[in-house]
């Protein structure tokens, strides 16, 4: 067969080692899908695969062993699945229309563990819609408090879930729970005062463990939701690094505004001759420095007034 690889990887299929076969990668943003879109996925694996399924590390599905002249049918039996996601389409009934920005990933947020300060899959989905199709490779996670079980820090942005604990005194009873919990599980941010707990401002990293351990609700979540955004983790070959704090105490509108001003800065920026037309955002960073990708990416963002934007951000990791 005469077959573009180009497109083969734009639609969401890989190209895989045995000749003449490829694999179906669905995307599944925020890790959650309803269970009858197991039901079509088992079809395609059992009907046009090899009959098994990959779960990958991004929280997607691949169905391994599909021959290139079945992936027409493959894309028809998947509608479904992408429409009933959500997932923009340029062409319905033709498939991904694009394979660069990677499944958005999160833990499984407050719909069902006690210490999320957010919906990760709802916020998951919303990101979907803004950024989705994009051929540039971007990784997204989201995880709903410092607990970071989905280890966002791995990733180009990596967005952590935070409250800001607010407190009714006449609640209190003094029990001094909230301060154990707070200095055995989290950093210590609160101290006693005339028999009542108080919170370091600066110290206090919105975790919410006071909010969980206080048996009498005097600690309760703010209305508003806020986040810790970390930037340009990466594992591979060269230079694997931990992302860091760019902005405490984030809304998720601004969260939104800085990695679509991030495409326009890779857009402007990125090496075309890089290996697979492919360059790490924070490879990018590297060449153009950090006051240059801050520039574009804060470009019309409006900040909450409690944001504290991290200066200057320098990044370690190994060096080869």
């Amino acid at each position: 067969m005469d077959i573009n690889t180009k497109e083969v990887i734009k639609n969401a299929f890989r190209v895989t080692k045995a000749r003449g076969l490829t694999a179906s990668r669905i995307r599944v943003p925020g890790g959650h899908l309803k269970a009858e879109y197991l039901e079509i996925i088992h079809q395609i694996a059992r009907e046009y695969g090899n009959g098994t399924v990959h779960l990958t590390a991004r929280q997607g599905f691949e169905v391994p062993g599909i021959r290139f002249e079945d992936m027409p049918l493959v894309k028809e039996l998947l509608q479904p699945v992408i429409a009933g996601m959500g997932i923009n389409q340029t062409e319905p009934g033709q498939g991904y229309p694009a394979a660069g920005t990677r499944n958005i990933t999160a833990c499984i947020g407050n719909r069902v563990c006690p210490y999320a300060c957010y919906d990760t899959t709802a916020f998951a989905q919303r990101l979907e819609k803004a950024v989705f199709p994009n051929n540039l490779h971007f990784k997204i996670a989201l995880t709903g408090c410092p607990n970071d079980c989905t280890k966002v820090r791995m990733h180009d942005f990596g967005i952590i879930g935070m409250t800001l604990p607010q407190f009714e005194p006449e609640r209190c009873v003094t029990c001094r729970a909230c301060i154990h919990n707070c200095r055995k599980k989290s950093v210590g941010a609160l101290s006693e005062i005339n028999y009542r707990p108080a919170r370091n401002e600066e110290k206090c990293i919105g975790c919410g463990e006071c909010i969980v351990s206080c048996p009498m609700a005097a600690w309760t979540r703010s209305r508003e939701k806020y986040y810790r955004l970390t930037l340009f983790g990466r594992t591979g070959r060269r230079n694997p690094r931990l992302g860091v704090d760019f902005i405490k105490w984030i809304d998720e509108d601004s969260i939104i505004k800085i990695i679509l001003n991030t495409y326009d800065y890779v857009e402007k920026y990125i090496d075309l001759n890089a290996p697979g037309g492919k360059e790490h955002i924070g490879y990018i960073v590297d060449r153009t420095g950090f006051a240059e990708y801050q520039k574009w990416a804060l470009r019309d963002v409006r900040l909450p007034a409690i944001a504290e934007v991290t200066q200057p951000v320098y990044w370690g990791g190994l060096k080869y």
